[in-house]
């Protein structure tokens, strides 16, 4: 099956959350899957082609915006390590900036710049010679694309046989835009924008109605978060859209490249360790403490919570700010917070580390390899998201013997079970409930189970015989792309 993906993220190269590591993972598995998938993303001014072996094809491609052309250069690669085709559209005025989205707002021409990446794709097929038969497009950045392909592309004979799948990674983010620049740039007739068209949204052009509506089939990243979004309180206001087309939506839980996140093989920690030598999860914890300044005085057995985050409300940190000092105080643990985002969150576990040195520590940033050597030293993986689509840190988490404190939503519940003490069964602690008093009573749950050895050892490995693998989720897909395109065939 030749799939074109297209994406505003790609991990490594240009990423700013899970969708780029959705992308990387599923188009590695589809090509050991027989199948035939290329990547198109932009060209962000801070990609170093050198770095990533890319190759200007010296192709110019144009691009009709609005009553006007415009030009692209295309550029050629490969995903890195991997054998799947990936391709780049060069426009200095749309992409050459220091963000992907914003920096650190969104950008005022979103909507130009990812309605004229959405009409390149179309050339780039058309440079290369590329007919797919599936065109796999990711939250609003891409979804004008499949308004594209059947509005002005069906009786082009490269896209006859071509069918759209629309994913959603995120509704909260819906690229709303002015109608009269939107329309004007993606060439759509003003006819067609009127109350409860796919282009319409309380005035508005919502680039996610778009791609939900002239999809063919369209998903989401786990079931949970597929059933939740389907109501008022999680849809975000697309709730009735979605209703609208039930029979095509389809949760897919995302999936872990075990490649990459396996603590037997992750040449990032101090020492690596698997389900028979969790003594050795033991040694990456004492190594981290002592690289953070903390020495044998300091109780380095003590648990270790950690959160490797974003700090932002949707991941729940005010309800740690509510409660982890009066926690610090009750309890004999310690929590590590490797974390960016909102200053007043920064903020907050600084002083966090100023008040408890001994117990609190944080690193404010963004590491790849601290994160693994956090994930394979901690005892617990807190993780109190508002809502989480799917989310990949509790499932790094659990193959890591890292036990998840989690809150029960989207992705969370469908992967993180509360531990039974009679059968032994389960893999973490949960609470449903958004406030801080059920998340601090999980916490102690948790910590009650960490000096009994029956049941500290059953936990953990019932969490690292958990498979959660992206070539799993790489077939769902490939079952889902199949039924989107029976009609075409």
């Amino acid at each position: 099956m030749n799939i074109l993906t297209l994406t505003a993220e790609l991990n490594p190269i240009a990423q700013a959350g899970g969708l780029g590591d959705m992308v990387a993972n599923l188009s590695k598995n589809w090509i050991k899957q027989g199948h035939n998938p290329i990547i198109v993303l932009p060209k962000y001014g801070f990609i170093n082609p050198e770095k990533w072996g890319l190759r200007n094809t010296l192709k110019t491609l144009f691009v009709k915006m609005g009553y006007w052309d415009e030009y692209a250069l295309l550029w050629e690669g490969f995903l890195p390590n991997t054998n799947v085709k990936l391709y780049l559209i060069e426009n200095n005025e749309y992409f050459d900036r220091p963000g992907i989205y914003g920096s650190p707002n969104e950008y005022a021409d979103n909507d130009r710049r990812f309605i004229f990446f959405n009409k390149a794709a179309f050339e780039v097929c058309k440079a290369i010679d590329f007919s797919p038969d599936i065109i796999h497009s990711h939250d609003f950045h891409t979804a004008f694309a499949l308004a594209f392909l059947k509005e002005f592309y069906k009786d082009v004979p490269m896209f006859r046989n071509t069918a759209g799948v629309y994913t959603i990674h995120n509704l909260a983010y819906q690229g709303k835009f002015n109608p009269q620049t939107a329309l004007l740039y993606a060439g759509i007739d003003w006819k067609k924008f009127y109350p409860f068209s796919p282009f319409e949204y309380y005035g508005m052009v919502n680039a996610m109605k778009v791609g939900i509506s002239y999809s063919d089939k369209f998903t989401t990243v786990s079931p949970n978060y597929a059933e939740e979004i389907r109501w008022t309180f999680a849809g975000e206001g697309l709730e009735g859209v979605i209703n609208s087309r039930a029979a095509d939506f389809i949760g897919i839980l995302n999936g872990v490249d075990y490649s990459e996140w396996h603590p037997e093989e992750d040449n990032l920690l101090y020492e690596k360790y698997g389900i028979n030598s969790l003594e050795k999860k033991r040694n990456n914890k004492i190594r981290l403490l002592k690289a953070f300044g903390l020495n044998d005085n300091d109780d380095l057995d003590a648990p270790l919570i950690a959160m490797v985050t974003r700090l932002a409300e949707q991941k729940g940190i005010d309800l740690v700010i509510n409660k982890i000092e009066e926690l610090l105080q009750k309890r004999n643990f310690k929590i590590f917070v490797l974390a960016s985002g909102e200053y007043h969150y920064e903020e907050f576990f600084r002083y966090l580390s100023h008040r408890f040195p001994n117990k609190a520590l944080n690193y404010i940033g963004h590491n790849t390899k601290l994160s693994h050597q956090v994930y394979a030293a901690a005892d617990y993986f807190l993780m109190p998201s508002r809502f989480e689509p799917c989310g990949l840190s509790q499932m790094y988490a659990l193959k890591y013997g890292t036990i998840p404190i989690v809150r029960e939503t989207g992705g969370l519940a469908d992967t993180v079970q509360e531990y039974n003490h009679q059968k032994q069964e389960g893999t973490g602690f949960t609470f449903w409930q958004y406030n801080a008093d059920d998340m601090a009573f999980a916490i102690h749950r948790a910590l009650d189970i960490y000096n009994n050895p029956t049941h500290w050892d059953a936990i953990r490995k019932n969490a690292m015989m958990q498979n959660f693998s992206s070539y799993k989720t790489a077939q769902d897909y490939i079952q889902v792309f199949q039924w989107a395109r029976e009609k075409y065939i």
